[in-house]
């Protein structure tokens, strides 16, 4: 069974981690499922948990900047960027440190480590409780939509984990921004809750990732969150619609478009921020709802690539992407 904890728990959860159990979590960004990175039993039971492959890396999340740079090489530019944003939803990836004590797993091998200090105070103090890096995906099964709530974390992974620990919803409802920082250039492998303007306001023009596609093929991601059918609901996802069959469910985005089957507006007045933090449960409400009426598939309408549009787009491709 998995206990259902509250914020009075903190100490019970920690206990769990220690103990080797996965803990589902909330962040600002969304719920993580959480390990102790240095155990690499706990580590591979994330993966089982999640059915996630192998080949793509976990971030690992601390309660401060110099607990990461304890298990990472840590530049210039990594500090000016940990210093503005963090906690915060950004995930920096560096050179993993000669003495790190994350499990190689949870890096999937690589010589880098995807590391965060989040913003949500639930997850620093049960952070500073467990006193160890934990490594925590986002909660849910692998390729399905991201949780936001602790009744998400239950609905894909209620008997496969020790316990979820409940804050509430989280508020910016898409995953971290991950950049790049082992090369001369900061690149952008995945966006997120930090818009990539900001970056460039302090680094200078940011280099981008391999298209999704091609990163795939690779099958040696250095980012988590880079697999090309990923976030998808179980009905098939139409993107950049126009106009919406009756027979299809609608993710709106401003004005919503006449004759769906039934629909769910992300914002309706056209507010990026809203929109985001209302994704992943729009796509299970619509797959949920769509589904009981025999709808055939999701509409979505168009939504801007500025800001945490390129985010929300970005996870939306994924969720589009061809299933294999």
């Amino acid at each position: 069974m998995t206990e259902q904890l509250g914020p009075g728990d903190v100490a019970r959860a920690a206990a769990l981690l220690r103990q080797g159990g996965l803990v589902g979590f909330p962040t600002e960004t969304v719920y993580g499922l959480g390990g102790d990175a240095t155990d690499g039993k706990a580590v591979a039971g994330i993966f089982a948990a999640k059915g996630r492959p192998h080949f793509n890396p976990l971030i690992c999340h601390y309660p401060s900047a110099e607990a990461a740079f304890a298990d990472v090489r840590a530049d210039d530019r990594a500090r000016a960027v940990a210093a503005a944003f963090w906690p915060g939803p950004l995930t920096l990836v560096l050179p993993r440190r000669t003495a790190c004590r994350v499990d190689l797993l949870a890096g999937a091998g690589l010589d880098t480590l995807a590391v965060r200090v989040p913003a949500n105070p639930l997850a620093l103090e049960l952070l500073h409780q467990v006193g160890r890096p934990v490594a925590a995906p986002s909660a849910n099964r692998s390729g399905a939509v991201s949780p936001t709530t602790a009744a998400h974390v239950l609905e894909g992974l209620s008997g496969r984990i020790a316990a979820v620990l409940d804050g509430g919803p989280c508020p910016v409802g898409v995953e971290s921004t991950v950049l790049d920082l082992t090369g001369k250039g900061a690149v952008l492998l995945r966006p997120g809750g930090v818009p990539a303007e900001a970056l460039e306001a302090l680094l200078g023009r940011l280099g981008r990732a391999l298209p999704i596609t091609a990163a795939a093929a690779t099958q040696s991601l250095r980012s988590p969150g880079m697999m090309l059918s990923h976030y998808a609901p179980g009905l098939p996802v139409r993107l950049a619609a126009t106009q919406v069959a009756p027979e299809e469910a609608l993710l709106a985005f401003g004005p919503a478009l006449p004759g769906a089957a039934v629909a769910w507006n992300l914002s309706p007045s056209g507010d990026l921020a809203e929109a985001a933090s209302r994704l992943f449960a729009g796509l299970r409400w619509l797959d949920a709802q769509g589904a009981a009426r025999g709808c055939t598939g999701i509409a979505v309408m168009p939504v801007p690539e500025t800001g945490l549009g390129a985010a929300i787009n970005d996870r939306l491709e994924r969720a589009a992407a061809p299933r294999g």
